[in-house]
């Protein structure tokens, strides 16, 4: 069993629904690639984060959709390290980065009206290439 991930006073991922694997890494590194498993698959279970309200729940599930695996686990990766140590706690810190801009409250959109002089603007613009677009016809066409 893991030790829990600490996102803020109130929220906590609790070592039970973490779920580690390690793994043979791809790219260079000749035969310590082949031999050493030190990529890192972490796996936790979103139910299980504790102090995770139901609209920061929502948040977490559309950030993390693309990477939830068949039964609904989020799937963390990282093999930015030769180290497996350093790769799990790199795979441990996106867990925590990804909860807590999950907790953050996205801003309300205020709805504003385009200004008179701005759709003027655009207007006259509109006209204008309206204008140099008839002059490119050819005299006589439009009978």
């Amino acid at each position: 069993m893991s030790e829990a991930i600490v996102v803020s006073e109130a929220v906590r991922v609790p070592g039970h629904a973490l779920t580690l694997r390690a793994v043979r890494a791809s790219g260079p590194g000749g035969q310590n690639v082949n031999k050493v498993a030190t990529k890192v698959d972490l796996r936790v279970d979103l139910e299980a984060i504790e102090g995770l309200s139901e609209a920061a729940h929502a948040r977490l599930a559309t950030i993390a959709r693309h990477r939830l695996d068949a039964s609904g686990r989020l799937v963390i990766t990282s093999q930015a390290s030769r180290n497996q140590a350093r790769n799990i706690e790199d795979a441990r810190e996106k867990v925590r980065q990804l909860i807590a801009a999950a907790l953050v409250r996205p801003r309300a959109r205020i709805a504003t009206r385009v200004s008179a002089g701005a759709k003027e603007r655009r207007l006259d613009v509109k006209r204008r290439q309206a204008a140099l677009k008839r002059g490119r016809t050819r005299p006589g066409a439009d009978e």
